[in-house]
């Protein structure tokens, strides 16, 4: 069993940054593979970030890429997610997902574990 903490969400303005984190328990969080994903109220939740099991490889969606960067620190089983150049569009729940796995996807169903989110709401 892995248990997820996110922090780090916020209320900030168009062009600032967050850094989100989340904080994984269990003996071998460098061989999960980790997502984050967002959902906004009366949307689908959706990926935005993932760094495969015993990896350095990253992947973005297109909506996120060149402004959001993920990141691991398997010596503290913690998942970063950098926000930068935030837009009113990325206000959402975001969470954190993972899976013990080399391999990734995009699909939420893919993920076996989940946090239960931390808010970020950007203003215009």
């Amino acid at each position: 069993q892995v248990q997820l903490v996110e922090s780090g969400g916020g209320l900030v303005q168009a062009g600032d940054s967050l850094r989100l984190s989340c904080a994984a328990s269990g003996r071998t969080f460098s061989s999960y593979t980790m997502g984050w994903f967002r959902q906004a109220p009366g949307k689908e939740r959706e990926f935005a970030a993932a760094i495969p099991g015993s990896s350095k490889s990253t992947f973005y969606s297109d909506s996120v890429k060149g402004r959001f960067t993920i990141s691991r620190d398997d010596a503290k089983n913690t998942v970063y997610l950098q926000m930068n150049s935030l837009k009113p569009e990325d206000t959402a729940l975001y969470y954190c997902a993972a899976r013990g796995s080399t391999g990734w996807s995009t699909a939420p169903s893919w993920y076996r574990y989940w946090g239960r989110g931390t808010q970020v709401t950007v203003s215009s």
